[in-house]
């Protein structure tokens, strides 16, 4: 058995951005990504080689979250289409209709969600496949039970291919993309750090804290050893709060058991009239497995 778990907002937003054109509902509204997301769900619901038997879907809703308290720049609204805006209630409500269990974050991020159920469920499925292509989604990943699926490059990560990417392990995902930043999450970083220097301390290391003051108690070569360690002497609290910032919580209070997720097929009366009222009659007939 999988549990299939997948980044509801990163979906909605790449529907939204793709090359399809635009979709009104009867009443006028946009709803373009919604729709893109139903038939993308359609797909992986009834994709052979997937085999989907539990799955959640977890949703930004809003985008803020406890980050923004703690840190005012970080990722909120701000510049995100309107139309886009509009869509997260509906879009939930869509999700539903597919008879898929739907996870609202408000004062968490989705992607607490996921952290929270791949930790959940971890030991109790074959696998946990999380479904979207987000760097900071690294850290939930374990050996080949906990994996991380690309729908668009068609990759599937597991701990091997983190250390790969990466030169770090799970453990030490948030603490390389505090000392590099992620311009997605408006983390900045620290100045001088890149990918290549980050990842060579923390494979040594692990962990921010256990990289010495001095460069010369490095025992792992990195280019102007001696500017980077000022810049960690003079910043290690702030560089310990963007690893706040971007550590996943993982206890999440999630309702659903693992027996919760099982998906039965789409309930045909509700997923029907989600349908006609939002005139896309297209997708009626695309379901072929219907809960009984």
């Amino acid at each position: 058995m999988r549990v299939h778990l997948v980044d509801g907002t990163y979906e909605l937003f790449r529907a939204h951005f793709s090359k399809q054109p635009g979709r009104e509902a009867p009443d006028g509204r946009d709803v373009k990504a919604t729709v893109g997301l139903v038939g993308s769900l359609l797909r992986l619901l009834h994709d052979e080689d997937e085999a989907v038997s539990h799955i959640a879907v977890a949703f930004d809703n809003p985008i803020e979250s406890w980050r923004n308290r703690r840190f005012p720049p970080y990722k909120d609204s701000s510049g995100v289409d309107p139309d886009l805006l509009a869509q997260f209630d509906p879009v939930e409500e869509a999700v539903a209709a597919l008879g898929v269990v739907v996870w609202s974050m408000r004062e968490h991020e989705a992607d607490d969600a996921l952290g929270t159920g791949a930790a959940r469920f971890a030991d109790r499925a074959e696998q946990v496949r999380i479904l979207s292509p987000d760097k900071d989604l690294r850290q939930a990943v374990r050996d080949d039970r906990v994996v991380q699926v690309d729908r668009r490059k068609g990759e599937v990560v597991d701990e091997a291919g983190v250390r790969e990417r990466t030169g770090v392990g799970p453990a030490s995902i948030p603490d390389l993309l505090a000392l590099t930043g992620d311009s997605a999450d408006g983390i900045p970083g620290l100045p001088g750090f890149g990918a290549k220097t980050a990842s060579a301390l923390l494979a040594r290391y692990e962990h921010i804290e256990a990289i010495p003051d001095e460069p010369g108690a490095w025992d792992v070569t990195v280019r102007g050893a001696e500017r980077l360690a000022g810049t960690l002497r003079s910043r290690r609290e702030d560089a310990l709060l963007y690893r706040e910032l971007a550590t996943l919580v993982t206890d999440v209070p999630l309702d659903e058991r693992l027996d919760d997720l099982a998906w039965p097929g789409v309930p045909r009366d509700p997923f029907l009239e989600w349908c006609e009222r939002l005139g896309v009659t297209g997708l009626r007939d695309r379901p072929t497995r219907w809960a009984t």
